[in-house]
């Protein structure tokens, strides 16, 4: 009886199941981007070549890619040390500051956009500091990256967190029993445990930042050739009727996409797999 249970499980079968799946994704991701290929077909080869190859799109995309990769390292790098603090340290305020890990989740981008100009402003809190020291982060490439930056860490934190709570402290004190030191046992026992986790958070937040619109808007100047940001691009193609050319960039930004995603998927099954290894 228990194994025909198992077997069955609570909810329908396999086919209905399937079938559901299917047809929600279709509905919600298959056909809105094969729509958008199909549109993109309407183009000439010369013509969509041209669109994408013109200075000012090519700007954009290495703007949004090289942000949005530089952004997810650096949430990669602090987003553990915050999940370390909140797995393993009980403090007054824990909570609290658990709670602000997930403000970027529930802030409307706009919100943030406009808070961090305004913090990063020349004349700004923070801004006027740093503008005495030749440093200027409102209207440029800069912000960007911080703007990044601040949406892409709830990802990277909420994805470690849970493995680093799970996480067996007898490993540990078997590392230590052996004579390892405290940095010998991050880099050589927890890390390569917790490295599929903060893949995933860095795809996330990589994936996340690449098509952030909001809060960059706002601090980013919108210099075309220098902060002008590829969601922007595709928004003012669209004001200007340029239906086929907003298209093909954002077909070209879907494909690059993908590819990266595909390769970080790949690190993360290499990462795995040497892991299971060991």
């Amino acid at each position: 009886m228990r194994k025909t249970l198992r077997n069955k499980g609570f909810l329908p079968g396999f086919g209905m199941t399937m079938g559901y799946t299917i047809i929600y994704l279709s509905l919600l991701v298959l056909i809105p981007l094969s729509v958008l290929f199909l549109k993109a077909t309407t183009m000439s080869w010369e013509q969509f070549v041209g669109t994408i190859l013109d200075a000012r799109v090519l700007a954009s995309i290495r703007v949004s890619i090289l942000s949005s990769f530089f952004a997810a390292c650096v949430n990669a790098v602090f987003g553990v040390l915050v999940a370390w603090v909140l797995a393993r340290y009980e403090f007054f305020g824990k909570r609290i500051i658990d709670g602000i890990v997930d403000l970027p989740f529930a802030l409307p981008t706009a919100v943030g956009g406009i808070a961090l100009t305004s913090i990063y402003a020349e004349n700004g809190w923070l801004g006027q500091y740093l503008a005495e020291w030749g440093i200027k982060v409102a209207y440029t490439p800069l912000g960007i990256w911080v703007a990044l930056t601040f949406i892409g860490l709830p990802f990277v934190v909420r994805t470690v967190q849970p493995v680093l709570q799970d996480w067996d402290l007898q490993m540990e004190e078997a590392a230590a029993t052996l004579g390892a030191t405290r940095w010998s046992t991050f880099i050589r026992v927890i890390l390569p445990h917790l490295m599929p986790a903060v893949v995933t958070g860095f795809a996330l937040a990589f994936a996340r930042a690449l098509g952030e619109y909001g809060s960059v808007v706002f601090i980013s100047g919108n210099m075309p050739l220098k902060t002008e940001i590829v969601p922007l691009l595709i928004m003012t193609k669209l004001e200007q009727f340029d239906y086929a050319g907003a298209t093909a960039i954002a077909t070209v930004m879907l494909v690059a996409s993908f590819v990266m995603l595909l390769i970080i998927n790949y690190l993360q099954w290499r990462i795995n797999k040497f892991d299971a290894a060991r």
